[in-house]
């Protein structure tokens, strides 16, 4: 009797568990410390650079953090990254880089510029929030500002028309609308705001938010607004825990 008994909770417990099962398959990240260390490109950079990136080193080994740092000695002042950087990069998926000096006039491309085009780094995300235990001027701020980072002004594409008159060509990229819209909806954000200046560039900012609003209707659970840089300025150092996802086009608008 006892045996039946057990034989029929089993029974009952599988048949239980098999309709917990997830619709869905679950990818289970190993825990930090699991495995061999990993790999890490280092770019330790110009000016404040070393000292940005030799804390970091300081504060991995403190931590006995399963990485290993693959350095490259890369200046501003080279004309272009080596291949050996790039490929260290792409094998090892993460990159620890310090600043790198960009040369003024003359024609020489920003070395900065030229990682983010032979990465496709098209999108720059910082997180802003509030730390716990850490007294601050604002409460509850938890901002994620994301801007493109290989277009509109960092293209690169201008010509001088005629002696004097110096042209630069401006496009906007929807996929970085795109990449907001998506950043809110995999990480549970109710809002996106699009941060512009078309009340001036009323074609170029114009453009970009002909693709914001195209986007956003792709994501009804996701609340839009829009919002001139200058107000935005004004509403971020004096209501910042208004913002959830923001989104911008070009480098004057980085907050």
């Amino acid at each position: 009797m006892a045996r039946r008994s057990g034989t029929i909770l089993k029974q009952l417990l599988s048949s239980r568990c098999s309709n917990l099962t997830p619709s869905r398959s679950v990818t289970y990240m190993p825990r930090p410390g699991d495995g061999a260390p990993r790999g890490v490109t280092l770019i330790p950079g110009d000016g404040i650079g070393p000292l940005v990136t030799g804390a970091v080193e300081q504060v991995m080994e403190a931590m006995h953090a399963p990485v290993y740092f693959e350095r490259y000695d890369v200046h501003g002042d080279m004309n272009r990254v080596p291949q050996e950087v790039i490929e260290s990069i792409k094998k090892n998926k993460v990159c620890l880089k310090g600043g790198l000096a960009t040369p003024m006039g003359g024609g020489v491309s920003s070395l900065n510029v030229q990682l983010r085009r032979e990465l496709d780094l098209y999108a720059s995300l910082v997180n802003c929030f509030n730390l716990p235990g850490l007294p601050t001027r604002h409460e509850n701020v938890d901002i994620v500002v994301i801007r493109e980072n290989t277009e509109g002004e960092y293209s690169g594409l201008e010509h001088e028309v005629v002696p004097g008159v110096v042209e630069s060509l401006k496009f906007c990229s929807e996929r970085i609308a795109k990449y907001a819209f998506e950043y809110a909806y995999l990480n549970n954000r109710k809002k996106v705001t699009a941060v512009h200046k078309a009340n001036i560039m009323k074609l170029a900012d114009g453009l970009f938010l002909e693709s914001c609003r195209e986007v956003a209707t792709k994501y009804p659970g996701i609340k839009y607004n829009e919002i001139i840089v200058d107000n935005c300025c004004m509403q971020l150092v004096s209501k910042p825990e208004q913002f959830d996802v923001m989104v911008l086009s070009y480098p004057s608008l980085c907050c």
